[in-house]
């Protein structure tokens, strides 16, 4: 008789019933298993705030199944993920298949390989309640939030609008910076740049006016600038100054979650939502040629730098035989906020072994991407710090004084495996300078310049704003970002986190009725305070009994001074034309989301509904191909004039005309993806890029 395995992801279920073959039978739970309905508040706050869970409706045919299992006598082991969520659908498992909490049941796993495994089973625990104390304070903080809240913007506002702890600040701090941007008066300045060159030499270098009779170069008008410039043309440039040294760049560490994800966001496009998908089947295993199925990396939710001793020597060994001795790195002291836990190890390739070249073609071209951003940060935080030998040169010209400096590469260390940006811009070396020696002048320009304002926010500066701030943890980041633009409090621009009006007015109404929930202080506190709660520090009701009891009289306040007026959001004109009475439609929010107004309502009173238009043209009858969703909520793309048109595909229309008869090219979904022509009797196919 088999006993069971639970673990969250089918995936992942796949993967370690490859290494335990037949003596354990692996199911997965689909996630969480039970959840405060959505009905009403399900919270008792008068009851120590009890919460009132219900079977989520798609899991209990799964739950039905698990119970005659257990009937069966077999032996459960709870192995979902190893962070407070997984604790708290392990506790929720228990519960439902009336499991005893003092048996040792829970197993986690680090990482998905066979050693990852048997580590986990052969050292089975009893459920940790304070870890899902933690998680249950959250969601019961996050229900109040929410439920109490989203009321009344409903009323002030419109229905469909919500509150939440974490994500209302991310839209503070967004908005914040935005107001930032508008006060903004920019400043004009100048600088004189000069292009030096020995005597002799061609070689070229760069040098700008840093001091004028000894004090720094202040020049704010164009008059000026030219005047400098016109007394520089008949000085003499001479060096005066030159000073050699080095410099170390220290190896970076290993990642965390919030590190990952704004190094796949700068480096290789990856929204944080993205990355967090993509790690997950990383974590969870993927099939490989050489090694078959495996996780490929530790667990991805994580905000500590501990390497295991084991990883640290397979590191140190594969380092030195690849590069040399002098190319190991030394043991760094890091050190540790007081808000990490530290459960699980840094994110790292969990085999050193799996180089990146052997697993290429076996991965998604995603999967590939952040795989080797993972693999070359663990290798490079093992290795020896850069060194460059810099040199920085000061030329006088009669009062004026020039800086130069350069840079050229003295030993590699884990730049042989790892760049950043930084690493690539010090390779500017300067020629052979002497004290005294002559300089020929060939060219002097003044720039003219205005101090900026603050950039706005990306998702990758949001998140280490979030993360220094201590508000949210490694899981939020992602479905914080993901939630406020579901919500359309903020949208992107390029790569940059603009609020919407109807964000700044949801901002207001909370900076003016709900303080605390938008002050960063706060939140972070309550952050705290969960993690305290994880280890045992901090009773749940306690924080939860603090929490409410300024946040009732907070709501009272709310309910009797807030004017009952609604606030009109500002519409957005579109170029569609009513084809009633020829004005232009506007984007207007209802009931069941977004719709077209003619902007001459109430006189003109059309509607129609509101949809996206895609990149491609129908092949049937030449009308625009427009995205639309399908009652299940998954994207489709259909004409515009359905129904006389019944053209619809699941394939993403591209830009592309087919190079066969001209028409819109699609692309197939899936892992080995093509690019096809649907028009009639073409044919045409191109395979795509894996992934």
């Amino acid at each position: 008789m088999k006993n069971l395995i639970i673990v969250e992801s089918p995936a992942k279920a796949k993967t370690i019933q490859k290494y335990l073959k037949d003596k354990y039978k692996v199911v997965a739970s689909f996630g969480h298993v039970r959840d405060l309905p959505k009905s009403r508040l399900n919270v008792d706050i008068k009851n120590d705030f009890k919460p009132t869970y219900a079977t989520i409706k798609a899991r209990r045919e799964l739950l039905k199944s698990l119970k005659e299992e257990v009937k069966k006598g077999k032996k459960v082991l709870l192995a979902t993920d190893p962070d407070r969520e997984g604790e708290a659908i392990s506790w929720h498992l228990a519960q439902v298949l009336k499991l005893d909490l003092k048996d040792k049941n829970r197993v986690t796993f680090n990482e998905i390989t066979q050693n990852g495994v048997k580590a986990g089973i052969n050292n089975p625990r009893e459920i940790d309640m304070n870890l899902v104390d933690a998680q249950q304070a959250r969601r019961i903080l996050d229900r109040i939030v929410g439920y109490k809240i989203s009321p009344l913007l409903w009323k002030k506002v419109r229905r469909g609008l919500s509150a939440g702890r974490v994500q209302s600040v991310a839209v503070k701090i967004i908005v914040d910076r935005e107001k930032q941007i508008r006060e903004f008066v920019p400043k004009e300045y100048w600088t004189i740049e000069s292009i030096l060159s020995k005597q002799k030499g061609k070689k070229q270098f760069n040098a700008q006016l840093s001091l004028i009779n000894g004090k720094p170069a202040d020049i704010s008008t164009k008059a000026a600038a030219e005047k400098i410039v016109e007394e520089l043309k008949h000085s003499d440039f001479i060096v005066e100054n030159i000073k050699n040294n080095t410099k170390k760049r220290t190896a970076p560490v290993p990642y965390i979650t919030s590190t990952m994800q704004q190094d796949a966001y700068n480096k290789i496009s990856f929204s944080s939502k993205k990355t967090m998908k993509v790690a997950q089947e990383l974590y969870e295993g993927v099939s490989t040629k050489l090694y078959d199925t495996q996780g490929l990396i530790t667990y991805m939710r994580t905000d500590s730098l501990r390497i295991s001793e084991e990883a640290k020597t397979a590191a140190r060994e594969y380092i030195k035989k690849t590069y040399g001795e002098q190319y190991v790195g030394y043991e760094k002291k890091l050190k540790k906020s007081a808000n990490v836990q530290d459960a699980h190890e840094a994110i790292r390739p969990t085999n050193l072994n799996i180089l990146l070249e052997s697993v290429e073609q076996d991965l998604t071209k995603d999967q590939y991407k952040l795989y080797k951003l993972i693999w070359e940060r663990f290798v490079a935080s093992r290795m020896a710090d850069a060194v460059y030998d810099i040199t920085s040169a000061e030329i006088k010209a009669g009062i004026y004084t020039f800086s130069a400096s350069g840079s050229k590469v003295n030993f590699l260390g884990y730049t042989a495996v790892y760049k950043n940006n930084k690493e690539q811009d010090e390779q500017k070396e300067l020629p052979e300078l002497e004290v005294g020696e002559k300089l020929c002048a060939k060219k002097i320009e003044p720039l003219q310049h205005f101090t900026q304002p603050p950039a706005r926010f990306t998702e990758a500066s949001l998140i280490k704003a979030l993360e220094e701030k201590g508000i949210g943890r490694p899981s939020t980041y992602a479905p914080t970002i993901s939630t406020i633009m579901a919500r359309e409090y903020v949208i992107k621009e390029g790569k940059s986190l603009k609020p919407t009006d109807l964000g700044e007015i949801i901002n207001g109404i909370l900076e003016e009725y709900f303080k605390n929930i938008v002050d960063e202080n706060f939140t972070a506190t309550m952050e705290t305070g969960l993690d305290s709660i994880s280890l045992g520090k901090l009773d749940m009701v306690a924080l939860l009994k603090e929490f409410y009891g300024d946040f009732e009289k907070t709501l009272k306040n709310a309910e009797e001074n807030m004017d009952p007026q609604k606030i009109e959001v500002p519409s957005e004109q579109t170029n569609e034309i009513c084809e009633v009475c020829g004005a232009h439609m506007k984007v207007k929010f209802g009931k069941f989301g977004k719709f077209l107004a003619c902007e001459r309502y109430p006189e003109c009173t059309n509607t129609k509904k509101f949809v996206k238009p895609s990149a491609g043209i129908c092949n049937k009858c030449g009308g625009q191909i427009l995205i639309k969703k399908s009652k299940t909520g998954r994207t489709y793309y259909g004409c515009e004039n359905n129904p006389t048109c019944d053209f619809m595909t699941w394939d993403i229309p591209i830009a592309d005309a087919c190079p066969k008869c001209g028409a819109t090219l699609f692309r197939t979904k899936g892992k080995n993806h093509k690019i096809i022509c649907r028009a009639e009797n073409c044919g045409y196919i191109k395979e795509g890029n894996n992934g």
